[in-house]
């Protein structure tokens, strides 16, 4: 069994034999840092750097530590503000910080040597007038979202050993990028018409894209979204009415997608995902991802005993013991056995590898889980 057909007998329920180990992509500091002590090229960063998951550079670093291959090799059309807006400096202060009107619109607070999310002030989404003025003609669908050409040539899957999944686009994950998690909370009881309205808008142009892309002839493994609408103590969003609005969004997506033959739809959502978990897979959504483990102690099991094998997962490897050494590994490994055995999951790193990691400790988990996993 190749690659592409080993991850679709698992996420089915069926014999393989082997199990893959995934990559979930590094942030930059960490691959300067890697590169400073001479475990990889400034070439290699700098293509990861420019070109992100999945490029050239990605497939070279992971055959440096061991993986075989990333969870994010996805492909979609433009599904946010097109055109975005232009990155405006708004404030320089005296301590170095600049207040920044960022392409989503949204204001923010960048700190000097800060390398975090930066913080939200305002937005320029300030209601209705705003609304109809600045985003609703950039968030209209139009063939320029897709590239068609491309999405041919991925028509013939014959040669293929690699899993290739289709970016469906963010139905509230970008919609906080615009307004900001406070703003978005205001909105809803504020003027609950126009938070709706901006549900509907942005989940009818992933579902444009979708079809589109579709319709090109192209194949898929599998479908994802993102939405990182979480943290650690729960949903940014109330649950009400993320089933109420969004759920049937989510829905006419998936039943689009079913009818081209593409069953696994996976969710890239950080943080305590639980009470969102029920309208995800009410709608067609049923892999979960990243299942950051985080101080909640997120894993698989619990949501397999309440919901049954409808629920998949990719993820929920605790990477903060990559900062530790060989025997965190190897317990966090024997924590993944069981998880495994249950089948529908392969285990992932629950996020970007970060600064604190060491490099041949990465090694040896993908070591590791190779012969284990044989």
């Amino acid at each position: 069994m190749n690659l592409r057909e080993t991850v679709n007998a698992i996420l089915h329920y069926q014999n393989y034999e082997y199990m893959p180990v995934v990559s979930f992509g590094y942030w930059v500091e960490t691959l300067q840092k890697w590169a400073q002590e001479g475990h990889i090229s400034q070439e290699e960063v700098e293509g990861y750097t420019t070109l992100g998951d999945n490029s050239q550079a990605d497939r070279s670093i992971m055959d440096r530590l061991g993986f075989d291959f990333n969870w994010s090799c996805c492909s979609g059309g433009r599904s946010g503000l097109y055109p975005s807006f232009e990155r405006k400096l708004l404030e320089q202060q005296e301590d170095g910080s600049e207040i920044i009107r960022d392409e989503q619109g949204l204001i923010v607070k960048i700190k000097p040597g800060i390398v975090s999310i930066p913080s939200e002030i305002g937005t320029s989404l300030t209601g209705r007038e705003a609304w109809e003025k600045e985003y609703l003609p950039r968030l209209q669908w139009c063939e320029e979202r897709v590239d068609t050409e491309y999405f041919r040539s991925l028509s013939d899957d014959s040669h293929r050993d690699t899993p290739l999944g289709l970016f469906c686009g963010s139905l509230m994950g970008d919609m906080r990028n615009l307004l900001g998690v406070e703003e978005l909370s205001y909105l809803y009881a504020d003027d609950e018409e126009l938070y709706q309205e901006i549900i509907e808008t942005m989940a009818e142009v992933c579902y444009q894209n979708v079809k589109k892309i579709l319709e090109t002839g192209a194949k898929f493994d599998f479908a994802h979204f993102w939405e990182d609408i979480c943290f650690k103590n729960g949903p940014l969003v109330t649950p009400s009415s993320f089933r109420e609005l969004v759920g049937p969004q989510y829905r006419r997506i998936t039943e689009l997608l079913h009818q081209y033959g593409v069953d696994i739809v996976s969710v890239d959502c950080d943080g305590l995902i639980d009470s969102l978990i029920p309208t995800w897979l009410e709608n067609g959504v049923n892999t979960m991802f990243p299942i950051e483990v985080g101080t909640w102690n997120a894993s698989i099991a619990p949501w397999r005993e309440a919901y049954g094998k409808e629920l998949r997962g990719v993820g929920g490897m605790n990477k903060t013991v990559f900062s530790q050494d060989y025997a965190a590994i190897d317990r966090e490994i024997e924590r993944l056995k069981p998880l495994v055995q249950l089948g529908g999951y392969i285990p992932c790193p629950d996020h970007r590898i970060a600064p604190d990691a060491k490099f041949e400790n990465v090694q040896y988990y993908c070591e590791q889980m190779h012969k284990l996993f044989k």
